[in-house]
């Protein structure tokens, strides 16, 4: 099996918690994709409210349509869920785990010019604690993502600490309280590249978005995968052959690996039970706003 990370690549993943990966989706693809996502928006003038597809964006109309997600996006078009077995894709993961990859879902966050909402600071893990930490996101970029338009933002290393409280008041929120957590955030690093690159990180590096205020939209497409002996333990699945037909690749068995790995349940739900974006909202003191975050240093290993 032929590598696709060097070694130098392997070595920043296990260190920082992500890697960027250039050139895999190609132009004509690239375009393919857009038209499709440029299709949601528009047929996105005939809801006016969360629904099983839309994510909506404050301020949605049928005049003006503003979406934030687009839900499940391999559920929706083939053009997506093709995507998700990009060989080049596949292969960062399998130099990463080994052969058995297993797939767990998708999802299209839009961050549009001009009034893109931000994600605030959390770890994936807090969302679905696993019995290892063989897990990661993959984005792919749709669009150029720059430091003007919300690029993704990881605090280097991270993922080797702790698992921080998504709670506020009692209520999972999906967010890391910015004061109380004391952590610097000015030490995060925006993941930047051209469309068509990808990033990975580790399900439990602690990553963000601010606001696009730019004129450029940053559409990112999210897929998260996990090494097939990799199991839930929350949300445990209860149907075998559903859990199995997500294998993208390699064999599948019912003999999970587990690990020493730290753990907080995601209970009891926030008020706003539903997309990040909308659990967020609980969160009481917010990290991103109208401003872009201050310090903010371009990683010269990530800059292209």
């Amino acid at each position: 099996m032929q590598k696709i990370l060097t070694d130098a690549q392997m070595a920043q993943y296990q260190r920082d918690g992500y890697v960027v990966v250039y050139d895999v989706v190609q132009p004509a693809q690239l375009a393919e994709l857009r038209r499709v996502t440029d299709e949601y928006v528009e047929g996105s003038r005939a809801v006016s409210k969360h629904d099983s597809v839309y994510d909506l964006e404050p301020g949605h109309s049928a005049e003006q349509p503003r979406v934030r997600r687009i839900k499940h996006p391999h559920k929706q078009h083939p053009a997506y869920k093709q995507l998700v077995s990009h060989p080049t894709i596949i292969g960062v993961l399998q130099d990463l785990w080994g052969p058995d990859i297993r797939f767990h879902s998708s999802k299209l966050n839009m961050k549009s010019a001009g009034f893109g909402s931000p994600i605030e600071w959390h770890q994936d893990w807090a969302f679905y604690p696993h019995t290892n930490e063989d897990l990661a996101a993959v984005a792919i970029m749709l669009d150029d993502c720059q430091m003007e338009n919300g690029p993704l933002l990881v605090i280097p290393g991270s993922h080797r600490g702790p698992i921080y409280d998504h709670h506020y008041e009692g209520h999972f929120c999906g967010a890391i309280h910015p004061v109380t957590s004391g952590l610097d955030f000015s030490k995060a690093v925006p993941l930047t590249g051209k469309a068509g690159s990808i990033t990975v990180h580790h399900v439990r590096a602690i990553h963000g978005s601010a606001p696009n205020l730019s004129p450029i939209d940053r559409r990112l497409m999210f897929f998260q995968y996990g090494a097939a002996d990799a199991w839930p333990i929350f949300r445990v699945p209860t149907d075998i052959d559903a859990w199995n037909a997500k294998m993208i690749c390699g064999k599948a068995d019912n003999q999970p690996r587990m690990e020493a790995v730290p753990v907080r349940i995601p209970l009891p739900s926030s008020q706003g039970d539903g997309s990040i974006y909308v659990r967020q909202e609980d969160l009481g003191v917010r990290y991103f706003s109208g401003e872009k975050p201050a310090q903010m240093v371009l990683a010269p290993e990530i800059a292209r």
